[in-house]
């Protein structure tokens, strides 16, 4: 299995979203790389499973609705996840297809779906894995907005990022950090 190809096929027609996403996808499949590499009790990590949902995981960009990436889709952003996992499980990738799904911020819970209202299916997307968690936990550190694709995230501002949806959400990021051995800033306080 080629992911890049398989990127190339759901990009076909849009080559300036491709190279966003693919140059996106790139670094967070080198940090899940690293970051697995690093983990205590790496044994029994599938690195290249790793490395090839990491480069799938965005691949549901294809199908969103988001002009500043130049995808010109139905879907709100949100969907992208839901979006990747159909077309993964179509490819016959049922594995890579649930990181799709999963990897959205350090997941999303039934309740938060319906609390919410989101659109998305009222069902549990939450990294299950320990491969699924390493490449939520990579996604983190990157963006997909101009000006920032190249530019890894500091931990603190992952938290920043992560505290607009609620505490909970920065303690399951330090909690990844802690599971994976990673480095750490000092949390600030507001």
């Amino acid at each position: 299995m080629n992911p890049v190809a398989l990127l190339e096929k759901h990009f076909s027609d849009n080559k300036p979203a491709f190279e966003i996403v693919y140059r996106h996808s790139r670094m967070v499949a080198d940090k899940a790389l690293s970051i697995a590499n690093c983990a205590t009790n790496a044994d029994g990590l599938d690195l290249r499973f790793i490395e090839e949902a990491a480069l799938l995981h965005d691949i549901g960009v294809c199908g969103i609705h988001a002009p500043k990436l130049h995808c010109f889709g139905s879907e709100p952003y949100i969907c992208h996840g839901i979006i990747g996992r159909k077309i993964l499980e179509a490819e016959g990738l049922p594995r890579h297809a649930l990181v799709c799904e999963r990897h959205i911020g350090v997941g999303l819970t039934a309740q938060e779906i319906a609390n919410q209202r989101l659109p998305l299916p009222e069902r549990e997307m939450s990294p299950v894995s320990r491969c699924e968690r390493i490449v939520a936990l990579a996604d983190l550190f990157y963006s997909k907005k101009q000006g920032e694709l190249e530019s890894e995230k500091s931990a603190a501002q992952v938290r920043c990022d992560l505290l607009r949806f609620g505490e909970e959400k920065v303690a399951i990021f330090e909690r990844w950090l802690s599971d994976f051995a990673l480095p750490s800033a000092p949390r600030q306080r507001s």
